[in-house]
């Protein structure tokens, strides 16, 4: 009970991130839904484990639940029908986005927005695909118990075989590498004090309270 639980893969090769895969969520933002993946990466360097503190920076920062794949066999140009034999993992991320940052010039600057450190929560564990249905999953954010986010990986715009094949055709993945695969609707800001709850059901929960800006 005492024990500090890092992130399950602290230092992954790559972290990519997917934006607007969840039509409601593209909506709640007045953004059109992408033809193909919006890909950015969050630096491994914010990622923490799943009941840390969260640095803010600035008034301006959101939560957003999402469901983390891990990389196990790496791959290049890898088929959609073969892509759930490169996962090893699944878990619960937030990618925690500074707005301020990520809008401070045009186009958006979603990698620094979103890499702050301690922006990267992740775990508590990693649980094998065929423990969960992957393409059922409830996602559910809270906020101070509040219930904000309520999604299901059956909302997925781009399914996460579609994400692996289009990410393996640009670069080999290796072992590790960690897609973070887009939030539902339901996004939102956080102020000193709140406590996030994330869970992805048959996955985990994490719970990380935000501190304040420094």
């Amino acid at each position: 009970s005492e024990a500090e639980l890092g992130p399950p893969v602290p230092r992954p090769r790559n972290s990519f991130a997917i934006g607007l895969n969840y039509q409601a969520h593209a909506a709640e933002g007045s953004m059109d839904v992408p033809d193909n993946p919006l890909v950015f990466t969050k630096f491994p360097s914010c990622l923490v484990g799943p009941r840390a503190d969260v640095e803010l920076r600035s008034a301006h920062v959101d939560y957003e639940g999402e469901l983390v794949v891990v990389i196990g066999p790496g791959g290049k140009d890898i088929p959609e029908a073969e892509a759930w034999q490169h996962v090893v993992g699944l878990m619960v991320g937030q990618d925690i986005s500074d707005r301020r940052v990520q809008f401070a010039a045009k186009p958006p600057h979603f990698d620094l927005g979103k890499s702050f450190d301690t922006f990267g929560p992740t775990g508590p564990v990693m649980v094998a695909p065929s423990a969960v249905d992957p393409s059922q999953l409830r996602i559910v954010t809270k906020i101070n118990n509040e219930v904000r986010q309520d999604g299901t990986t059956d909302q997925l715009i781009f399914s996460i075989p579609t994400l692996i094949a289009y990410l393996s055709r640009v670069t080999t993945l290796a072992p590790g590498d960690l897609i973070m695969t887009g939030t539902p609707a339901g996004v939102g800001a956080v102020v000193p004090g709140d406590v996030i709850t994330g869970g992805v059901d048959g996955v985990g929960t994490l719970e990380v309270t935000i501190g304040d800006p420094t």
